[in-house]
């Protein structure tokens, strides 16, 4: 392999993952939740792989699905005359509100994950 090709290789990988590591994180999450409900199914293992899920919409949303669904969303409501009062009550809910939303639920679930957990092993250990 000619060393340019090695090195653009090394630095597209790099570029990949720099642009994405939230993404990569996220999905490691997904496959964790996954390997836990397969394993030991339980709420727990549910609200962890459903907290990475969001986390990963979330991610995605702001990267690539924001811009095009609020221009989408602005045409097919605003069509012969311009309505400024609901263009900002649409980027609001949209651009603000919506990003917000999904962080404030993925994380929540995650934490309540983490209580559940700790309940749940805190019961356990009174048991015995």
């Amino acid at each position: 392999m000619a060393p340019d090709l090695q090195q653009n290789i090394i630095v597209t990988v790099y570029l990949l993952f720099s642009h994405n590591y939230e993404a990569f994180a996220y999905f490691m999450g997904i496959i964790l939740g996954i390997s836990l409900s397969l394993y030991r199914p339980s709420r727990v293992s549910t609200f962890i792989l459903l907290a990475f899920a969001i986390l990963l919409f979330s991610y995605e949303y702001d990267k690539h699905i924001i811009t095009g669904l609020r221009e989408q969303t602005l045409r097919s409501l605003i069509t012969v005359q311009p309505h400024f009062k609901l263009q900002r009550i649409v980027n609001l809910i949209l651009s603000d509100l919506f990003p917000i939303l999904f962080y404030i639920a993925g994380w929540g679930f995650l934490f309540l994950a983490l209580i559940l957990s700790a309940i749940g092993s805190s019961h356990h250990k009174k048991e015995k």
